[in-house]
């Protein structure tokens, strides 16, 4: 049992903690609300993009690079992870399915092809010798699609031109405050384009098919790629806020822990001096 001014001392830095972590779940709290209005409102626009793209592919016999599989020799990888910690698992659990699937799927660090979004991410693979051919750091907390444009054109693009062969990303689903799931997503190519048991619209379309397949589909793997990030942001928010919740009951706990030790160092003090003053007044007498 420590002194008591070593403990008075823990119990006033363990206060000063609890008050930072709970500014800091107030401030993820309020950044969550606004993540998780602009990751719902992002899914109509997705859905019908891809409704149109698949109405239009499966109604004219135009043929596009997108929409074909060739032999996978490399594989194009999107992560896309937080800049900054204080979030739980967040960022390892992404990492962590990441790293086992290159390891199940290539023999060669060379044969992934990672494209980073944020910033742990893109330290993890670097650092330990992964084939990181772009990044993007410093996303906002509200990201608009002009902080990716360059970085999800690529993507596209290094599929198209033969780069690697096939793209898959992974993101942190945003199910709820409490659930989030890391997902692992195909975005090219865009074989099954059309979902199951979904009854397609019938278009008229000029010039042609396949003119607007060439414009339409990049814009939707890219509105893919787009949406991930959405709902990773609403997903690092809540994990941030749950995060620092757990760290502040912890600290509330701990003070609880520290006052009670406290009072009982204390009375234990006054104990021993009134038996010190009745063992000296005996002695006088």
């Amino acid at each position: 049992m420590g002194s008591l001014r070593e403990i008075e001392t823990r119990i006033k830095s363990t206060k000063k903690t609890s008050q930072i972590t709970k500014a800091m779940q107030m401030v993820s709290a309020s950044k969550l609300n606004r993540a998780e209005v602009n990751a719902k409102a992002f899914v109509p626009y997705m859905e019908k993009v891809q409704e149109v793209a698949a109405s239009i592919a499966a109604g004219t016999d135009a043929s596009h690079p997108m929409l074909e599989s060739r032999p996978v020799k490399k594989t194009g990888y999107i992560v896309i992870t937080a800049d900054r910690g204080l979030c739980g698992g967040y960022n390892a659990n992404v990492i962590r399915k990441v790293a086992n699937m290159i390891d199940e799927r290539h023999s060669s660090k060379e044969d992934a092809m990672i494209l980073a979004i944020g910033r742990k991410g893109y330290e993890y693979f670097s650092k330990r010798g992964y084939n990181v051919v772009d990044s993007v750091i410093g996303v906002s907390d509200h990201p608009s699609f002009a902080e990716i444009n360059d970085i999800a054109s690529l993507a596209v693009g290094m599929f198209t031109d033969g780069t690697y062969d096939e793209l898959y990303m992974y993101f942190t689903h945003y199910a709820s405050i409490i659930e989030h799931v890391v997902t692992e997503e195909k975005v090219l190519p865009l074989t099954d384009i059309a979902k199951k048991d979904t009854e397609l619209s019938s278009y008229e379309f000029e010039p042609s098919g396949e003119a607007i397949l060439k414009v339409l589909l990049p814009q939707y793997a890219e509105s893919l790629i787009f949406g991930a990030l959405l709902e990773s942001k609403a997903s690092e928010h809540a994990s941030s806020m749950t995060a620092m919740k757990n760290a502040t009951d912890n600290a509330g706990e701990l003070i609880d822990s520290l006052t009670l030790q406290f009072n009982r160092a204390r009375q234990a003090a006054i104990t021993q001096e009134i038996t010190e003053i009745i063992g000296g007044v005996a002695a006088l007498e």
